[in-house]
């Protein structure tokens, strides 16, 4: 994960959810080319058919990502000393040599990793499905490869394959499996890409003799046979496959390889970090909410619970429990899915603030997830917030400056309003676009009416003194 070089400007306007220390993309816009030699789902299939590939996407709104590999074992620290930025990124910023770096495996034995439970903990957090990093940017595959020996069957004292049994459970509890793979930057295979880092000045950003070599050979010898790899050895997953980081070195034609393997897996979905100029299914804002979403396209914004990815010892800047809970209805709102990171350890176990936290979100959800899952956006839009007449963001446009009193997201016959600031007597909209035929709060088991009052094209819902939840309560109003 690594923030990207900008491609084109940004369509939107970082909110208070961003986060210092960002990693892969920040959502950037890419410029996509009208054309390609070889076309991909997206520009052949009716509208009606990329609603009925991506509806299943589209109603899970909330997802687990999980950062995993031999990055956890350093766990930020290198030679006793702490290498800044993300866990997943120590080889890079570390100016790890590829020998040294690869030693890792001899050491990795993660015999705390639990399938079930990883699961089992997605699913009493209310995420729908799950993206795995099988191999991220330092080259090591997690799960077995025939394709390169550089993996955790093969080069590690684990000789297990995690991907197969998160498949395995997925399978069995009803949670759908994604594989993030970094196909283009590779730090340990000759011919992978590098991002620069520091002193990593050569025109390839190598730090180690050891990775230079012919980037399309790294391509066909390696990245496509993986990806076929993935793409057959595990039943009905990937849902979806989670590029990331593309460089120049990722030409349309290079890209348009990839893409023919895609191809043979219509159902699959897959996101705007390809390279080549393919636009992908989905736009990726990292570490931020974007103001007003990306209205016309299916977007998934992918943060953190602390500063990092992979796994870092000393990293203790968890989100609070109520930052993630209205994080996730600020998505929805916007209409996006809500892509929520954890980090194991290098035995493969989360880290208890991580689990405690997903819990909390999970009970949040349990009562209020009708005004999450399958919603469409807002009907609304100004309780967001709006852009400041005055202040500047680094791009020098009129900053965003959010709202936190409330939120809305839609149902066929029904507007939820998730409150986070309690009004006092009442809840006051100017103008609603349905007409309103009864309120209740979601909490109420009993769905109590609330007493609603009408004025022109405007509301009032008379409310009960103290709010059913501190960090969000569920108004809502049925429609017709």
């Amino acid at each position: 994960m690594k923030t990207l070089k900008f491609c084109a400007s940004l369509l939107s306007i970082l909110s208070a959810a961003t986060v210092a220390g960002s990693a892969q993309v920040a959502g950037e816009h890419y410029n996509m080319a009208d054309q390609h030699r070889v076309k991909a789902v997206q520009d052949t299939e009716t509208p009606a058919q990329r609603d009925a590939r991506m509806a299943w996407w589209r109603e899970a709104r909330f997802g687990m990502f999980i950062h995993w590999g031999l990055y956890s074992i350093p766990a930020g620290t290198w030679n006793g000393k702490q290498v800044p930025g993300i866990g997943e990124w120590i080889m890079n910023r570390g100016t790890i040599p590829v020998a040294d770096y690869k030693a890792l495996a001899s050491k990795f034995n993660p015999t705390g990793f639990n399938a079930h439970d990883i699961v089992a903990l997605a699913k009493a957090a209310g995420m729908k499905y799950i993206v795995i990093t099988s191999k991220h940017h330092d080259g090591f595959a997690m799960f077995e490869s025939k394709a390169d020996p550089f993996n955790i069957v093969d080069a590690t004292p684990f000789h297990r394959d995690p991907i197969k049994e998160l498949a395995e459970e997925c399978r069995k509890q009803g949670v759908k499996l994604g594989f993030y793979y970094s196909q283009d930057q590779d730090w340990t295979a000759p011919g992978g890409a590098a991002y620069k880092t520091g002193n990593h000045d050569r025109p390839n950003h190598h730090w180690d003799t050891a990775q230079d070599g012919n980037f399309a050979e790294y391509l066909h010898k390696k990245a496509i046979p993986q990806m076929k790899e993935l793409l057959s050895n595990y039943g009905e997953f990937p849902v979806v496959i989670w590029f990331d980081t593309p460089t120049d070195d990722m030409t349309p034609e290079l890209a348009g390889e990839i893409v023919e393997l895609l191809n043979q897996h219509p159902n699959l979905i897959w996101n705007n970090r390809l390279g080549g100029s393919y636009k992908g299914d989905t736009e990726t804002p990292e570490q931020y909410i974007p103001a007003q979403g990306y209205p016309g396209r299916d977007w998934e914004a992918c943060m953190t619970m602390n500063d990092t990815w992979g796994f870092k010892s000393y990293d203790m800047n968890f989100k609070s429990t109520e930052t993630l809970i209205r994080n996730l209805v600020d998505i929805a709102s916007k209409g996006g899915n809500y892509l929520l990171n954890i980090g194991p350890d290098s035995k493969g176990v989360v880290p208890a603030a991580e689990v405690e936290r997903l819990h909390a979100v999970g009970k949040w959800l349990d009562v209020n997830g009708e005004a999450i899952y399958g919603t469409k956006p807002t009907l609304f839009g100004a309780e967001a917030g709006s852009f400041s007449k005055t202040e500047k963001d680094k791009e020098g446009k009129p900053k965003f400056i959010p709202a936190w009193n409330w939120r809305s997201t839609t149902g066929p016959d029904k507007v939820y309003i998730e409150l986070f600031s309690w009004p006092k007597g009442s809840f006051h909209l100017d103008n609603v676009s349905r007409e309103v035929t009864g309120a209740y709060l979601l909490a109420d088991q009993n769905h109590t009416a609330l007493k609603v009052t009408k004025s022109g094209n405007g509301i009032d819902v008379a409310l009960p003194a103290k709010a059913l939840d501190s960090i969000a309560t569920v108004l809502v109003l049925s429609t017709k």
